[in-house]
């Protein structure tokens, strides 16, 4: 009797490691599956408010602006192409400080 409460009790957890696995496996679909739609041009949303972002053209840098929140995003290497342009503004102050001597 004890031995078939085993048998029993081992298939019932081999029958949830399996809807686990099943669980599992679809969420990771499903986030592949999101990524690469992302990486096929969809644009990405707006880390604050979730909105699809817009390009747009500040300085000759294109940069993305959020339509519903106004929040803007930059990408690689492009705080380093306006900063530059702003050393009057708190962004130039940040990036042309001068360099303390110790």
């Amino acid at each position: 009797m004890a031995d078939d409460k085993d048998r029993l009790g081992e298939k019932l957890h081999q029958k949830e490691k399996a809807e686990e696995d099943r669980y599992f496996a679809e969420r990771d679909r499903e986030l592949l599956a999101r990524l690469r739609r992302q990486k096929e041009g969809e644009s990405l949303g707006c880390p604050r408010c979730g909105t699809a972002l817009s390009p747009v053209v500040y300085q000759d840098v294109n940069i993305d602006q959020c339509p519903a929140c106004q929040g803007v995003w930059l990408d690689r290497g492009e705080l380093e192409a306006l900063a530059p342009r702003e050393r009057g503004s708190w962004l130039g102050r940040f990036f042309y400080r001068p360099k303390s001597s110790v």
